[in-house]
């Protein structure tokens, strides 16, 4: 991305710009910041790559990252710490799909008594069977680590009756983002029903601020399905209630790229795509970033805080899925699974159902 020698104009919107401008003379935030601010701020008024080089004194890598991953993904994204994964996962995905395909059994399929597992009899379990089963690496495996894998896929074993909680000193600040960002649409979508409104999401609302304007905002994450090893990677469209989705025997950066191509085939080529995620590695790996640098001011990355999954309105969908037409689902292949996933979907989107925070969960009464 660095070598690239043209590169798309940074169209900022007044509020982006205001905040760049407030960053850049601050005197508490870091310096890392408010030196990407001036550079962002620069780019975006048209000076060239060589003229912030000599205005700021920053070396020409460093200005080149700031502008692609600002480019890439959005204003916010530029202003932060390019995502680094300094060697390989221990466990793999397909460790872990093992692990929670395992948890969805019982223990008498097993030959052993028990009906249910506990967290320690699984881990037991596992100890003793990883190994034939080609994942040595999870023959010593914690039971914390055991648990963090099923607490992302999801699964709450009966005979588990505690939580984990951690203190998130950005919760509020992003959650407050968040729920203002669904305020938004909840006033869109209002203006939607007055006689003579553009509806939010379409090519007029896009054309009148090109680069500004939030259209097709969507709500993404992933959700683990326990019959096979299949996920579900989908977007809830906030202003129209329907569900774009990609089934996938896994949820990697390719995956999860592939999905980004959906969304982007979906909505008009002028729309800007904002869209709510958690910090899953693959929505910020080296691979998606290139991606997103060849959509420059497409899509508008909105990180949803630590702990904070149910903040993003996809688990709504995903739980009313799981109610209507993934709960006791019985199929004989994983092909059949997808098929019936995908049946399901297009089910939901022939009736979509918008979903919305209310004043009094926003806060805002």
């Amino acid at each position: 991305m660095a070598g690239t020698t043209h590169r798309a104009p940074l169209i900022l919107t007044p509020d982006e710009r205001e905040q760049l401008e407030t960053l850049s003379q601050s005197r508490t935030a870091s310096k890392r910041e408010t030196e990407r601010a001036k550079i962002l701020l620069r780019y975006s008024e048209g000076k060239t790559i060589q003229a912030i080089h000599q205005e700021l004194g920053l070396s020409r890598p460093t200005i080149y990252k700031c502008i692609d991953k600002a480019l890439a993904a959005g204003v916010a994204v530029g202003l932060q710490d390019k995502f680094h994964r300094p060697k390989e996962p221990e466990i793999t995905e397909e460790a872990k799909s093992w692990v929670v395909s395992l948890a969805c059994t019982k223990p008498k399929d097993h030959g052993l008594a028990a009906e249910l597992w506990t967290l320690s009899a699984l881990a037991q379990f596992i100890h003793a069977h990883a190994e034939e089963a080609g994942f040595p690496r999870l023959s010593h495996i914690p039971r914390m680590t055991l648990w963090r894998i099923l607490d992302a896929a999801n699964i709450k074993s009966p005979r588990i009756r505690y939580y984990l909680k951690q203190r998130n000193p950005d919760f509020n600040r992003k959650m407050a983002e968040i729920l203002m960002l669904y305020q938004e649409v909840n006033l869109q979508n209002e203006a939607r029903a007055l006689p003579g409104e553009t509806p939010p999401g379409r090519i007029g609302s896009a054309e009148r601020k090109p680069g500004g304007e939030a259209i097709g905002n969507t709500a993404l994450e992933h959700e683990y399905v326990n019959s096979g090893i299949m996920f579900i990677l989908a977007a809830l469209d906030l202003h129209t209630g329907e569900v774009i989705a990609n089934v996938e025997e896994r949820h990697r950066s390719q995956e999860f790229i592939s999905l980004l191509r959906h969304i982007d085939d979906h909505y008009p080529r002028e729309a800007v795509i904002r869209i709510v995620l958690d910090n899953h590695s693959a929505h910020i790996s080296r691979e998606t970033m290139a991606y997103l640098a060849t959509r420059p001011n497409r899509f508008e990355y909105v990180h949803a805080p630590k702990n904070g999954s149910w903040l993003n309105l996809v688990e709504t969908a995903f739980s009313k899925m799981a109610r209507t037409f993934l709960r006791h689902i019985r199929v004989a292949s994983e092909q059949e699974l997808k098929d019936r996933i995908l049946k399901g979907i297009a089910e939901w989107n022939a009736d979509p159902v918008v979903f919305r925070w209310s004043n009094f969960d926003l806060g805002l009464k």
